[in-house]
């Protein structure tokens, strides 16, 4: 038997990665600058679907640019990522400092010394934008807004996004502090598996300091998530160096795409043209389910392991965006795969990889990883497995 095992078919193996890598083409082929006719105004733009990470349309996309408040994705991203650890609570009080009371810009004019908890601050960021509500978080992580956007940009590294690098956490303007299209649409990718960071991001109105002397009206910046039927995020942006910036995001028929402008002249044209980016991707694109989350694939054999065989199947469903003029049958997949696994194996240990393919061009590949553990067998459980083989007969 050779070393690999190519088998076509319809399937997923192991548990791949939930979001899978960026891919550089939509089914069709993507869709470049003048195609289309999409965000003309725009310094630079992309549309992507948040399920494959397939790039449906394209301009300028990494150009290195202020993106201006559209920062704040990476800020709440890590946000999220802190309450799923369990280092930060939504009900934690957070007390703001002076440094963070100073920021200038949109704000939710946070004083020195006033408590608001994450819950509240989130919402400051999310629809108000509050350039102070960013650093009091930021300073609640990391213990400093200094550290904190060191943690940014590692994380930027780890999403590989080439194109960025943070100096703050709001997005400020400063020398040195820059994104690409591409880049915010990975870490909006990233953000969006939280599903519930849309509760702020896709609200239009809310109220801080309810039931005080000083209650605050919270009106979202992103006006599509009223005017724009499935938006729901995820953030707006606006320097004069920038000028008009979002990154949004909306949900049709099971299909979320992302749409990034960056350098729009107008909030007016902003909406406008990421309107009609997301117009054309619900037009013309749709997912195409490929596997069920959890069914059985079949089984990979495992030697010198505790396991002789590991069971293999679907970790979610598993989905593919497809043209919907496509042609029935032209999708088909190629899942590769080692034809014997040795232990130790370790949970997350890249496996293979399932590629996907329409016609004869690749739209998606899927790494694929294990679910679990598999230690090495001690000599008392191989010599039972191999007594066992040895005096099995077949009746």
């Amino acid at each position: 038997m050779s070393k690999r095992l190519l088998i076509w078919s319809i399937s997923l193996l192991l548990t791949f990665s939930a979001w899978p890598a960026a891919m550089s083409a939509a089914p069709d082929g993507t869709h470049e600058e003048g195609d289309a006719l999409l965000a003309q105004n725009a310094n630079s733009a992309i549309l992507m679907d948040a399920d494959t990470g397939t790039i449906i349309y394209e301009k300028k996309s990494h150009e290195k640019l202020p993106p201006a408040s559209i920062t704040k994705i990476m800020t709440m991203l890590l946000t999220m990522e802190a309450i799923e650890k369990g280092t930060l609570k939504l009900t934690d009080k957070v007390t703001t400092s002076e440094h963070a009371a100073s920021m200038g810009g949109s704000q939710i004019f946070l004083e020195p010394g006033e408590q608001m908890t994450v819950d509240e601050l989130l919402k400051g960021i999310a629809m108000a934008s509050g350039n102070d509500a960013s650093v009091a978080i930021a300073e609640k992580i990391a213990g400093s807004e200094k550290a904190f956007v060191r943690l940014m940009n590692e994380r930027a590294a780890e999403l590989g996004m080439k194109d960025t690098h943070f100096k703050n956490c709001n997005g400020l303007p400063v020398e040195g502090h820059y994104s690409s299209a591409y880049d915010i649409a990975i870490m909006s990718r990233e953000l969006l598996k939280y599903p519930e960071v849309t509760k702020y991001t896709g609200a239009y109105q809310d109220y801080l300091r309810q039931n005080t002397q000083k209650p605050f009206w919270l009106v979202n910046t992103n006006k599509l998530v009223r005017f724009y039927s499935g938006a729901d995020g995820l953030k707006t942006g606006y320097t004069s160096e920038a000028k008009f910036c979002l990154a949004a995001t909306a949900q049709r028929d099971g299909l979320r795409l992302i749409a990034v402008v960056l350098g729009e002249p107008n909030t007016k044209t902003r909406n406008s043209e990421v309107s009609a980016m997301f117009d054309y991707g619900f037009s013309q694109y749709a997912l195409l389910p490929i596997y069920k989350a959890g069914e059985v694939i079949g089984k990979v054999k495992i030697q010198k392991g505790q396991s002789s065989m590991l069971e293999l199947a679907a970790a979610r469903q598993l989905n593919v965006l497809v043209n919907k003029g496509a042609a029935p049958g032209s999708i088909t997949h190629k899942l590769e795969v080692p034809d014997k696994l040795v232990a130790p194996i370790k949970k997350g240990q890249n496996i293979g990889k399932l590629i996907v393919y329409q016609e004869d061009k690749l739209i998606t590949e899927f790494q694929l990883k294990s679910p679990v553990d598999i230690d090495k067998a001690g000599w008392w459980t191989m010599f039972k497995r191999a007594a066992s083989h040895l005096f099995f007969v077949d009746s």
